[in-house]
């Protein structure tokens, strides 16, 4: 038989917040999932920083882009978005272990070495991503050559 915790529901309405009496079993797998899903979310966080990938998305934004860009953040990968209508583009940066990857509109495998190209992604390695220059150059080319998003027109 496998553990469960309770959870004890609560309810909100209007004004204030009502305890119910029911109680809810959740299995203890959603507890593992739940700690996985955290630890990977918290390594993403590590990755981005220890690289200073996300000071540099927050300079293209500020300098850039004059602060009219904005990210939404997700458990391993960051999208960074600006335009509007049909200019909206987009910088989809996602962390997969120690590595960063960018995701690119589906295309031949590049000839060069670095970053490592499998026609989808472009990705660097913890040894590429320390040299600041490579990253930089790398998040360069994603800027120039953004991914377009359809129009919700």
């Amino acid at each position: 038989m496998k553990p469960m915790h309770r959870l004890q529901v609560l309810l909100f309405c209007g004004k204030g917040v009502i305890i119910t009496s029911q109680e809810r079993e959740i299995p203890a797998e959603i507890d593992e999932q739940e700690a996985m899903r955290l630890a990977q979310r918290e390594n993403a966080k590590h990755v981005l920083r220890e690289s200073g990938l996300a000071d540099m998305l927050q300079a293209v934004n500020r300098n850039l882009l004059k602060g009219r860009g904005w990210f939404e953040e997700y458990d391993t990968l960051v999208l960074f978005k600006w335009g509007t209508g049909y200019t909206k583009r987009h910088i989809w940066v996602e962390v997969e272990g120690s590595n960063i990857r960018f995701r690119l509109l589906p295309h031949r495998k590049c000839a060069a070495a670095v970053p490592i190209c499998d026609g989808e992604y472009h990705t660097l390695t913890q040894a590429m991503w320390s040299n600041h220059d490579l990253l930089q150059n790398e998040l360069h080319r994603r800027y120039d050559r953004p991914v377009a998003e359809s129009s919700s027109d």
